[in-house]
């Protein structure tokens, strides 16, 4: 470069933003990266060593004609630091990249796509402007969705503890089973529970049907695609739970579908809903955002909100329990029979660990 070229750019004062540029961009490429290779199962074949580059592209079903392609994937890789190359091809090098190549590390894998794939595109879609389409159920693959959420796993369980006794009789109806993981859960803690498990997305519920049945549970979960708006379902459940869910039915038919469920409760039955809350953190603030960007549900619920919506619909009390302390993360319980539960005015969220009883 000349130095009246130099010169110049100095001259715009670009070159300090332009020098920094990449330190903002890299961590993205890097998540890219990495998110894709493992989605691909990149990450899972490197893991036992290096393997040649003819091997990787049988291995993904690489045409010859995208042969430079995945060539230059694979160096962009190489370039950030979580792929190696040597003679004997290409081995994993990153912390990441060797991380998210283990089993044991899928549901993290499954949360960073989830990030590269919705998170991104709903950033870059806002603000709204005119002619911009909206996001629809059908822009969500709802395997890798129900795949990332089980890093809630934990606190959905110590929510279900809180209405699972571990004997005894009950009828349970689980909406939007995704995985199953979370029947799993309550069918290990109650040996005589009997549940029905449903889900809007027919692939999803098929995975959930194949995990019930190598589970062994196939006798005591049913599993079925459907809206529980409009499946026909016998009433009379002790439990039904909604877990990472509410927000994925408009704000304007909320009622209606709490309305909807107690109606399938038993005199004295729970209805138990898990949810991020407005309020929490940066990830529950995009979720937040692509349900505002959508034709598919709303908004994500407002603690004293969702309260006043079960009492609304005729649940004679409500829990509130402060699930990830530190952050927007609740179990509501709604009681379809009033004992000894008082009904008050609305009140703030509890801080981490405390109870509300309204």
């Amino acid at each position: 470069m000349k130095p009246r070229t130099i010169a110049k750019l100095l001259r715009t004062g670009q070159v300090p933003v332009l020098l920094r540029l990449e330190l903002l961009v890299r961590p993205l490429y890097r998540a890219s990266f990495v998110a894709s290779a493992a989605s691909s199962g990149v990450l899972a074949l490197l893991a036992g060593g290096p393997v040649p580059f003819d091997r990787i592209a049988l291995h993904l079903g690489t045409a010859p004609d995208d042969h430079e392609m995945l060539r230059g994937w694979l160096e962009l890789g190489v370039r950030l630091k979580e792929l190696g190359r040597d003679h004997g091809g290409y081995r994993l090098r990153g912390w990441w990249s060797r991380k998210l190549a283990q089993p044991r590390h899928d549901v993290a894998a499954a949360a960073l796509e989830e990030v590269v794939r919705y998170h991104q595109d709903v950033l870059a879609a806002a603000p709204p402007v005119t002619g911009r389409k909206r996001f629809s159920l059908a822009d969500q693959d709802g395997e890798l969705v129900a795949r990332a959420t089980r890093i809630l796993e934990p606190f959905v369980q110590e929510a279900v503890d809180l209405v699972l006794p571990r004997g005894g009789s009950l009828r349970w109806l689980e909406v939007g089973c995704g995985e199953a993981a979370h029947v799993r859960h309550a069918c290990a803690r109650n040996p005589d529970l009997q549940v029905t498990a449903i889900d809007l997305q027919p692939q999803v519920a098929e995975i959930a049907a194949r995990n019930v049945e190598r589970w062994g549970l196939a006798a005591r979960v049913a599993v079925r695609a459907g809206d529980v708006r409009t499946e026909p379902l016998e009433p009379g459940f002790d439990v039904i739970t909604l877990h990472n869910l509410i927000y994925y039915f408009p704000l304007r038919e909320r009622v209606a579908l709490l309305e909807r469920l107690r109606a399938l409760l038993a005199p004295g039955g729970r209805l138990l809903i898990t949810s991020g809350c407005r309020g929490g953190n940066l990830g529950l603030e995009v979720i937040n955002l692509w349900f505002a960007a959508s034709d598919a549900g709303g908004p994500l619920p407002d603690p004293a909100d969702l309260r006043a919506q079960l009492l609304a619909a005729g649940f004679a009390g409500v829990e509130l329990h402060n699930l990830k302390p530190g952050d927007a993360y609740y179990a509501f319980i709604g009681h379809n029979r009033a004992a000894d539960v008082r009904v008050g005015r609305p009140a703030p969220a509890p801080r981490p660990g405390e109870v509300r009883s309204w």
